[in-house]
């Protein structure tokens, strides 16, 4: 079975302020934790899907036949709001890209 260690730097992730005090030592991860963490990404992952679904709705609006009437104040926030939408999935994604490059497998010393 493969090990792996989280090797998160927490400066760059801007947040060193909120681990001060924390001893520097491996530890490892409480199975109580780890299980709390899984249904909360399972979470993330449920609320990603509806997000996906409820793109999918305004895509296939967007692209309709139905005439759309608006005021240009309202297309503006409409506007907007897709901005920034895109702007924290583009936020979310790189995050998530950073985390698994911190999460590797971990490298034993072997005599």
């Amino acid at each position: 079975m493969t090990e792996y260690e989280i090797i998160a730097d927490p400066k760059e992730y801007g947040i060193e302020k909120l681990v001060d005090g924390l001893n520097g030592s491996p530890i490892e991860f409480p199975p109580e934790e780890r299980t709390q963490w899984a249904q909360e990404v399972g979470a993330f992952a449920t609320r990603l899907n509806e997000l996906s679904d409820k793109a999918t709705s305004l895509q296939t609006w967007l692209a309709g036949d139905a005439a759309i009437k608006s005021t240009p104040a309202s297309l503006k926030t409409l506007k907007i709001q897709l901005f920034k939408i895109n702007d924290a999935l583009d936020t979310s994604i790189s995050m998530v890209n950073k985390l698994e490059c911190d999460i590797v497998p971990c490298i034993t010393e072997k005599n």
